[in-house]
């Protein structure tokens, strides 16, 4: 009886221990987490004494803690990038405003010869289109992010699309000096695509080329495979290998001190309207030349 009393002591005292280490190790990790809300820590939370349970709630804790973690740095990277696409959106507002303004000023002059006048008009005019193009492009570009832009997709000719918008812009490239190389397929199958979406895509694809290609401009549409291709290749300067995988980035441009000569929607738009329309786009560097190709699904 005794030896009984004995070790029922005993089994007492240990259990009493047990608990006694178990409370102490889960208030231990009442602090750790109290500790990390107030200082924004990124440790994990640690039991001090082996708890299978305990372990096993812990690794759910810890589990939601790296998940938190990784929320709070997806909205910081979100904050920073939203901060300088509007330091980037004021920057294009102001440059063009700013070169209006100046140009009223100089008009305002009642001795201003008349064809000095007509020259700062001219330069008036040019920068308000170029403002209305930024704006416009603000608003496409909030359209299709938000999905408030509606594609209508039926079997179109690409090759119809492709050799009108050209034929339009042949004079433009011509008094910039480009050696044009076009190349259209004959007998292409129709793609699926929005024809107004389209034609959006090829103009701005073709304003880029004229605002930062030199010399060369090479135009193709191809098959290859189930699919159609469209090919656009210019020679460039300002462009980097760093610079490639940004291009499509919204606000992004190789004009570096932002002069104005680019607002940096125009290819966003373009991949925008692209995968709406379920084609792959992918751009390159190769040779000094910026090419850019877009794998439209055929409707045959």
């Amino acid at each position: 009886m005794l030896v009984l009393c004995i070790l029922m002591a005993i089994a007492c005292a240990g259990l009493g221990w047990w608990v006694w280490t178990q409370r102490r190790a889960l208030r231990s990790a009442a602090e750790q987490l109290r500790e990390m809300e107030r200082t924004g820590s990124s440790s994990r939370v640690r039991l001090a004494v082996p708890n299978g349970a305990a372990e096993e709630l812990l690794q759910e804790v810890n589990a939601l803690l790296e998940a938190r973690r990784m929320d709070q740095a997806a909205w910081r990277d979100r904050e920073k990038s939203l901060r300088q696409q509007i330091s980037n959106i004021s920057h294009d507002l102001r440059t063009p405003l700013t070169s209006i303004l100046g140009y009223l000023q100089l008009l305002e002059n009642p001795a201003l010869p008349e064809a000095e006048r007509r020259e700062y008009l001219d330069v008036v005019a040019s920068r308000a289109k170029a403002l209305q193009s930024l704006i416009t492009g603000f608003y496409e570009l909030s359209r299709l992010e938000g999905g408030e832009y509606p594609l209508e997709q039926v079997p179109l000719n690409l090759h119809a699309s492709l050799s009108g918008l050209l034929a339009a812009f042949y004079s433009d490239f011509m008094d910039r000096g480009f050696d044009m190389t076009v190349e259209l397929e004959e007998g292409l199958p129709p793609v699926w695509a929005d024809e107004g979406a389209v034609l959006r895509v090829f103009t701005n694809l073709l304003r880029n080329a004229l605002d930062h290609g030199t010399g060369k401009m090479e135009v193709r549409l191809f098959r290859a495979g189930d699919e159609v291709v469209s090919l656009f290749r210019n020679a460039t300067s300002d462009l980097t290998e760093e610079d490639v995988p940004h291009v499509f980035d919204r606000f992004f441009t190789s004009d570096k001190m932002r002069t104005g000569r680019n607002t940096g929607l125009g290819l966003a738009i373009v991949k925008a309207l692209a995968q709406r329309m379920g084609c792959r786009i992918t751009a390159e560097l190769a040779d000094g030349c910026f090419v850019l190709r877009i794998f439209w699904r055929t409707a045959d």
